[in-house]
């Protein structure tokens, strides 16, 4: 196995008393697509907020690229080298797509707002240089052709490319996606799912993702960690887990 980027180290999360995650634990491998799976309330989503620093778990650790953690914060997460994708399309509908994947970057940006508004050289190099990478992104996930089209005006399935192309401008190290392919056809799914194996093999980013559909996680993923109510109850290859009784008992039993 590779070195680990990522430890989760005996992570517990509540809310109001109740345990969303329960003593988790389980490393990424760089370099590998790893698969969150488990029924609705497993504790998935919460355990990506804990991640990029949305919420503040209650005991544990999280050990990423050596650094330990005992706590971290957004904007701190994404200085570090975690993107992330959400859910539901936080994405500003009645700008363009170009736009919108430049806002990936409001939290590297190093020049002030005075300098940006006077244009100053500093802040004109910096716009250039973000700009570049931000035709790149373009050009690696196939969205030229709807640089300046309004987001609102876009199908769902290429809403949710331009929102992976955000979190991708910023060159993330991890890659944290939530549900990227939840409510796409079968064609955008299929779409999804080489663009994702595309970030990992060509740009060499490590994923995280939760998905529900069996078969993008078995034919996508090389590593699965399986959640049932906040704990770990399946961990490994995909093999391996569809062969854990735990798992089929949690989870892989419930027809799709």
């Amino acid at each position: 196995m590779s070195q680990a980027i990522l430890q989760v180290r005996d992570i517990s999360l509540s809310f109001k008393g109740v345990k969303a995650i329960n003593g988790l634990s389980f490393e990424v491998a760089r370099g590998e697509i790893c698969a969150l799976i488990g029924p609705n309330g497993a504790g998935k989503s919460s355990l990506l907020n804990v991640l990029n620093g949305v919420y503040r778990f209650d005991a544990g650790e999280i050990v990423f690229e050596a650094q330990h953690f005992h706590r971290i914060d957004p904007l701190g997460a994404a200085r570090r080298g975690i993107g992330r994708t959400f859910q539901n399309n936080a994405l500003f509908k009645k700008m363009s797509v170009l736009d919108n994947i430049l806002t990936g970057l409001s939290r590297h940006m190093r020049t002030t707002f005075i300098e940006q508004a006077l244009g100053l050289p500093r802040a004109r190099r910096e716009a250039e240089t973000f700009r570049l990478r931000a035709q790149g992104i373009l050009e690696f996930l196939e969205l030229q052709a709807y640089r300046d089209v309004l987001v609102g005006n876009l199908s769902y399935g290429l809403q949710k490319r331009v929102e992976l192309g955000r979190a991708l401008i910023a060159g993330p190290s991890l890659l944290l996606l939530d549900e990227p392919m939840a409510g796409m056809n079968a064609e955008e799914k299929q779409e999804m799912a080489r663009f994702v194996a595309d970030v990992n093999r060509d740009l060499g980013t490590t994923v995280v993702l939760i998905e529900h559909d069996m078969g993008v996680v078995m034919g996508l993923s090389d590593h699965v960690v399986v959640l049932d109510y906040g704990r770990k109850v399946g961990d490994g290859t995909p093999a391996e887990v569809q062969a854990n009784p735990e798992v089929i008992a949690a989870y892989l039993g419930v027809t799709h």
